[in-house]
């Protein structure tokens, strides 16, 4: 994305909260000395409500009345722990499924509570808005990190439309000569290439993007009522808009892409199969994504992996099923933090599909 579209946008726009990425974003005084300048920070995906939490501050943990409350939420709270045992310094980000600041979720949307106090409206993604104002968002709060923290680098770990949004914020964050360097991306379940529900053979049946699979219209019934931006931005037509106008975002940044394929059709001939639930297996390996739009990258392909917790709950498996939630996935994205500075030398496209 180059200089005079982000100046336009961000004044047709017409948000201060996109504008303040240009100047300062410090909320006063550095809250906190981070232990160093490099961190980790978690990006949830479309139509994900997630807090805000660092490496020493979390939201309350525990069980009562039957439900389970989570440090970071449902999405991002196994990966937060893995990588803080693993020697990192995390951070998560916020993310609210619709416009304002993060709120308490005692349900399905997160559930957590009592969580660090939320930050404002401009450095928390709407998840279910479109994905270059994410991305700015997100910019603001990486800038954030950087004023109240002292960070310099940050390596995001992405799930789902959180690795688009991230491809958005670096291109903000390059575009203003940002303090933070991005080190490298990790995407689990990206729609690099679109979602399976989000393009339709037949413009009369919304469903028959589906092939006969009932989880995923069910999903499409969700998002058609709560998030319908949510499928605009998850189509095949849009990946390929992004891609091209995102060219040379990541050119030294090295990404790591990692897949699940839980769901299967082999007599079907859609390319929709195989699936996590949400996204196919290659179009979350990038698999028509160019090497001008993703320059280096690396593949990682888990076995019977879903989507996340939520589709692993609907289609009634084990938590650890989820890419979100597995130690072999957790052990692929410490790997890609830690080769991170020799990743670009190394061989491209390993593990990776063609088409």
């Amino acid at each position: 994305m180059n200089t005079a579209r982000l100046v336009t946008f961000l004044v047709s726009g017409c948000t201060a909260a996109a504008v303040l990425v240009v100047g300062t974003l410090g909320l006063g005084a550095r809250a906190q000395a981070a232990p160093n300048s490099r961190a980790v920070v978690i990006v949830s995906g479309g139509a994900a409500i997630s807090p805000f939490t660092t490496p020493d501050a979390a939201c309350q943990t525990g069980s009562k009345g039957g439900t389970t409350w989570y440090a970071a939420g449902s999405t991002d709270s196994f990966m937060r722990s893995y990588l803080l045992r693993k020697g990192h310094q995390v951070f998560t980000s916020p993310a609210m499924a619709g416009r304002g600041k993060v709120t308490e979720q005692p349900g399905a949307g997160g559930p957590f509570h009592k969580c660090p106090k939320a930050l404002p409206a401009y450095m928390t993604v709407n998840s279910d808005g479109d994905i270059e104002l994410a991305g700015v968002h997100l910019a603001n709060f990486v800038n954030h990190l950087n004023d109240a923290y002292g960070i310099t680098e940050v390596d995001f770990v992405a799930h789902s439309m959180g690795g688009l949004y991230s491809r958005s914020a670096i291109a903000y964050l390059q575009a203003l000569k940002s303090p933070v360097q991005v080190t490298s991306l990790t995407t689990m379940g990206t729609p690099w290439d679109g979602a399976i529900f989000a393009d339709s053979p037949d413009p009369e049946n919304p469903k028959a993007a589906c092939d006969g699979f009932a989880l995923c219209e069910s999903l499409l019934d969700v998002f058609a009522t709560t998030a319908p931006v949510v499928l605009t931005e998850d189509s095949a037509r849009q990946s390929v808009a992004l891609n091209a106008a995102n060219v040379g975002v990541l050119k030294s940044i090295p990404v790591t892409m990692i897949a699940g394929n839980a769901f299967k059709k082999p007599q079907s001939t859609s390319h929709i199969w195989p699936n996590d639930g949400i996204v196919a297996a290659p179009a979350a390996l990038g698999a028509q994504t160019s090497d001008r739009a993703i320059n280096h990258r690396r593949c990682y392909l888990y076995e019977g992996g879903t989507h996340s917790v939520y589709i692993s709950k609907a289609a009634g498996m084990p938590d650890g099923t989820a890419i979100t939630w597995n130690t072999t996935v957790g052990s692929w994205v410490d790997g890609a933090i830690r080769a991170s500075g020799t990743a670009m030398a190394a061989e491209n496209r390993i593990g990776c599909p063609t088409s």
